[in-house]
């Protein structure tokens, strides 16, 4: 019997996506494939007679490293015509709050078309401009709602609707987990580019989940939404059970270990403390000028769960206090499945304020952005502790968690 194209073409594109070494040992209940792996080995079906426009940065590679736009770009079987950059740019070569701009990929000579802080009817003129039928989307997110990728997936979902185009998400793992939210819901009046809609702080999902909430409860027009899921990945899993390489999603993602720590520790960009950028551990370092050894015994007396404190010195080498040695603390995960990233982060902000007489948010109130209200600064200030505060968003919560439940994927 002759085989089926769709056997042949599965076949063909096994061969082109190897294993990683060791991922099997790294993995113990099932090599993980990601949605860019289901969508190959079907032979780019889902894109079949498409033009097809991809959103994606460093972090959109296969498993043996090669970047997805440079396999898809090589295939005949997809019409890769377009990439669209967000906030760091296709290849990664700009800073925080930077973008590579409008221009022709060398590797591919493919248009590369900036989409960072552009949204709703200029997003969909950039791809009405590409000629694209379908947007496909694949970035590693990181887990937190005020890490931007998540909401240059919202921009796009919106602006492909406006643009009558198909919209195609590739799913990644949560490198931090799918268990649960944690901490505050975005108050609307709030909404920026790092929380446009009210979602938890860290939320739990990955992003093909992400994307379908973001079409069902929040997009005023639902955009053709189609999602490639995963297999092999259970919501327990933390990113080294993936077999996956980690690629830095941003200058200041340098590990899973970051990520593990950030939806808690980036609240300090919204004070004059230092969060660590411009150090080889960003979000894991924290301090300020005049910070001593009292802020590492005030946070260890709280006994966090799986988390210990070190008092520490550094020296950023750019960002705040650049060149400077300053004082403060490293984080120590020792339990990561026992470790509360928001709740540590709130008790270092009460903490710091607590033992350090130079606390000070930042002017422009950047930390209401942040938490999504006014109300963690206001408490803070009152005097309220840890638990006071983390008591003060439960019921929002609570209310996002039922929500959330609809919209997953995965056990």
């Amino acid at each position: 019997m002759r085989p089926s194209r769709r056997a042949v073409i599965t076949a063909a594109t096994a061969a082109a996506v190897p294993a990683t070494p060791g991922t099997a040992a790294a993995q113990p209940h099932g090599r993980l494939r990601t949605g860019f792996e289901r969508l190959a080995r079907d032979g780019y079906a889902l894109l079949e007679d498409q033009k097809v426009g991809i959103v994606t940065n460093p972090t959109g590679i296969t498993r043996d490293v090669r970047h997805i736009v440079d396999v898809m770009h090589a295939d005949d079987r997809v019409g890769l015509t377009a990439v669209f950059g967000p906030e760091h740019g296709f290849r990664g070569t700009a800073q925080a709050g930077g973008s590579e701009g409008r221009y022709d990929d060398p590797a591919t000579g493919l248009p590369v078309y900036d989409t960072y802080l552009k949204s709703g009817r200029p997003l969909a003129d950039v791809f009405t401009a590409s000629g694209v039928d379908t947007v496909v989307f694949d970035i590693q997110d990181v887990g937190a709602r005020f890490y931007t990728y998540i909401w240059t997936l919202y921009d796009c979902m919106e602006a492909a609707g406006l643009a009558g185009k198909r919209f195609v998400v590739l799913d990644r793992p949560n490198p931090v987990t799918g268990r649960t939210a944690l901490g505050p819901v975005l108050h609307k009046e709030f909404a920026t580019f790092v929380g446009r809609q009210p979602i938890a702080q860290a939320h739990g999902m990955t992003v093909a989940e992400l994307a379908r909430l973001f079409n069902a409860e929040f997009l005023t027009e639902p955009v053709p939404l189609e999602t490639v899921r995963m297999s092999g990945w259970k919501r327990s899993d933390f990113h080294d059970a993936s077999g996956l390489p980690w690629v830095p999603p941003s200058p200041n993602m340098p590990t899973p270990e970051t990520a593990l720590v950030y939806s808690g520790t980036c609240l300090f960009e919204g004070t004059n403390l230092s969060e660590g950028r411009g150090t080889t551990r960003p979000f894991e370092l924290l301090g300020a000028e005049g910070v001593d050894r009292r802020w590492a015994a005030a946070a260890n007396a709280l006994a966090l769960p799986g988390v210990r404190f070190r008092e520490a010195y550094f020296a950023p080498a750019f960002s705040k206090y650049q060149g400077r040695t300053i004082g403060g603390v490293q984080l120590h995960v020792h339990d990561r499945a026992a470790f509360d990233p928001v709740r540590t982060g709130i008790a270092l902000l009460v903490t710091a304020k607590q033992v350090w007489s130079g606390f000070a948010w930042r002017p422009d109130n950047w930390i209401d952005k942040l938490t999504g209200s006014t109300r963690v600064r206001t408490m803070i200030d009152a005097g309220a502790d840890t638990d006071e505060v983390v008591a003060g968003w439960q019921e929002d919560l609570a209310a996002f968690r039922r929500m959330r439940r609809k919209y997953l994927l995965y056990r």
